[in-house]
């Protein structure tokens, strides 16, 4: 069993997302503050909406999206954003207001974000990008619009050349950055190129963060790895009946135009069998392991940066 607040452990009655998966997380949120805003982070299919929304319908608040990939028009199924029906049940916020097409960067995230923190019903910020809440959280440099013209050339460049430049004019960078995380390198090639600054001068010229840990109440979503597992593929699954396959078929006119909707996961997988490149029993199964990849990579960096957050257990042990 997880340790909830205070000592005790308290199991939140099961509360259901919208693909009626429960969500048996251990936490007793009567001893959660009713004024501080409280942030939920934690690996894709863990259950942090079902939370959110139980929170603020017992406890109040608005449920604002953390997450990179939800605030994107036409991904409502294959990235789990909350249904119509509970949209309705709760206040929510910066749930996909970006056009498909359209490019979205965690400094837009987080002035987006900045008004919601003082105005309205307390917040409650959710989701699984561990960037946006270091921004949140720790502060995030100014740095300017990437050009197009820079954007396209990083696009077209193979990670181990984005590396090596790095490697060579950003050491600081190189040497604390997911090598293996493309985004994340390409994003600190591409700084490097548009100002002509390293990434690691820019962060080292840091603001005050918008909401420190000591004004908030963060909680951190902790699920054992085999557990999750199976969940990931039964979403995936609850997903694909849902209409996830209808969804990739409306959005495959704007496919090749589209930047960041494009890393949804299992999004690429099921593009390639609309295109007739892939059964549909090989992109199921390549989308599970991509989404299985990228909750191991949640969890490190939850390990790794989120040390002061207060860990609950997502499922019984």
């Amino acid at each position: 069993m997880g340790a909830g607040f205070n000592g005790q452990t308290v199991l939140l009655r099961d509360g259901e997302n919208a693909l009626g998966m429960a969500c048996n997380t251990l936490i007793d949120i009567n001893t959660l503050s009713d004024e501080l805003p409280i942030l939920i982070a934690g690996p894709t299919a863990s259950g942090k909406s079902a939370l959110a929304l139980e929170i603020a319908e017992r406890r109040g608040g608005r449920i604002i999206n953390a997450d990179a990939l939800q605030v994107y028009d036409g991904w409502r199924i294959l990235t789990a954003r909350p249904s119509e029906a509970e949209e309705a049940r709760a206040p929510h916020a910066l749930y996909g207001q970006v056009p498909f097409d359209g490019d979205y960067s965690t400094g837009q995230w987080l002035r987006e974000v900045m008004p919601l923190l003082t105005a309205g019903p307390r917040p409650i910020i959710l989701g699984g990008t561990g960037l946006n809440f270091a921004a949140l959280t720790e502060g995030l440099a100014d740095i300017p619009p990437t050009p197009p013209a820079i954007r396209a050339r990083a696009d077209a460049l193979p990670l181990a050349a984005m590396l090596a430049d790095l490697d060579r004019e950003d050491p600081v960078i190189a040497g604390r950055i997911d090598r293996a995380n493309p985004m994340r390198v390409q994003r600190a090639w591409e700084v490097l190129r548009a100002t002509g600054r390293p990434l690691s001068d820019w962060q080292a010229d840091t603001p005050a963060p918008a909401l420190p840990l000591a004004a908030c109440q963060p909680l951190l979503l902790e699920a054992e790895p085999g557990w999750l597992n199976a969940r990931i593929e039964t979403r995936f699954d609850q997903m694909l009946e849902a209409g996830a396959l209808d969804e990739a078929r409306a959005v495959l006119p704007q496919w090749d135009s589209a930047k960041g909707a494009r890393k949804a996961i299992g999004a690429p997988e099921l593009i390639a069998h609309l295109r007739g490149e892939l059964s549909l029993a090989a992109a199921r199964e390549a989308a599970i392991i991509g989404s299985r990849q990228y909750a191991k990579r949640q969890r490190t960096w939850f390990r790794a940066r989120m040390g002061n957050w207060r860990r609950i257990s997502a499922n019984r042990a």
